[in-house]
């Protein structure tokens, strides 16, 4: 947009100091007309902007002049450069405008302070699980559209049960956990959610909507959430987990689904009985199997005698081998 390209002339001049069209075009990606143009745009709005022609001439602004749209620290400038374009963003469309964002940025500061390149060296995001697809969201930008536009959606989506259900929704807004798109939306003066995978199809109405009175999207995720994994974590266990392996077991039950409910304080010996929260007894096998010896289960009995039927097939297996 102009106004977006005006404002970042203005920053490049205050920052840079006097500089040539060339520059400014290389920098914003347009033709030295277009800067040109820009310029006189500049000029009729009031900014005190002058061009001097011939070697050692240029674009600048009078010294008396500046905006108090700069005055990033250092740690502002690193933070907003960590929001590094993920495959999520790519996913919804605006990869290239943050891109372009923060290529903007980088030009408009001063050369001592350009540290964007060095942080996007120093860290990646990957939103991924190890081991995990992103599953395709065909109707990720129909979603989203209809977010801005704040107009109601007719969609027609999958359970978990493989049954198909068609409604009518409000779409509220989107979340991102680890690669995955849900939608929040209401419907029946009730607020949902419905993983955006499980999205057959869309169709964008023309109804606006408006939000539900103080609705907060990160509120929404986070009690919604919450009350997925307690449903999810129905399987309690209590174990006694050995010094060396207590830093790992939350990264281990977690991706096994589970959740450490409660911890005691170590005995003697290093040793911590915890409670662990699992969706099922198959899920709390396999997860606690992995840890081998580090990890007592003391109840339910159930899945003690579960570990020990496994353990004693295991050795079979390799024991009879020579």
């Amino acid at each position: 947009m102009r106004a977006d390209r005006l404002l970042a002339i203005m920053m490049l001049l205050q920052a840079r100091g006097q500089m040539t069209a060339q520059a400014l075009a290389g920098a914003l990606e347009v033709s030295e007309r277009t800067i040109y143009r820009d310029i006189d745009a500049l000029g009729a709005a009031g900014v005190p902007v002058y061009a001097e022609a011939g070697p050692g001439g240029g674009i600048g602004l009078l010294d008396s002049y500046r905006t108090t749209l700069t005055g990033l620290t250092d740690g502002e400038v690193r933070a907003l450069f960590a929001a590094s374009v993920t495959d999520s963003l790519a996913a919804l469309g605006i990869d290239d405008e943050l891109r372009s964002a923060l290529r903007k940025l980088a030009a408009a500061l001063p050369a001592g302070r350009r540290t964007g390149d060095m942080l996007a060296a120093e860290v990646y995001f990957d939103a991924t699980s190890w081991g995990e697809d992103v599953e395709p969201v065909p109707h990720l930008s129909a979603l989203h559209r209809a977010i801005r536009a704040r107009h109601r959606v007719q969609i027609r989506y999958r359970r978990f049960s493989g049954l198909e259900l068609a409604a009518k929704v409000e779409p509220l807004g989107l979340v991102v956990k680890a690669g995955a798109w849900v939608l929040a939306y209401a419907r029946s003066d009730r607020l949902w959610a419905v993983a955006v995978a499980d999205v057959l199809d869309v169709q964008v109405t023309d109804e606006e909507f408006a939000p539900p009175p103080g609705f907060d999207l990160r509120a929404f995720w986070q009690a919604w959430s919450a009350s997925a994994a307690a449903q999810q974590a129905s399987f309690l266990a209590t174990v006694r987990v050995a010094p060396a392996a207590q830093p790992v077991l939350a990264r281990q039950v977690g991706g096994a689904g589970g959740r450490c409910m409660t911890a005691g304080v170590p005995d003697g010996s290093g040793w911590a009985t915890m409670a662990l929260a699992f969706p099922s007894l198959d899920a709390a096998r396999a997860a606690l199997l992995a840890l081998g010896r580090s990890v007592e289960v003391i109840a339910p009995e159930p899945l003690r005698r579960s570990l020990i039927d496994y353990a004693e097939q295991i050795v079979a297996l390799y024991g009879r081998r020579p």
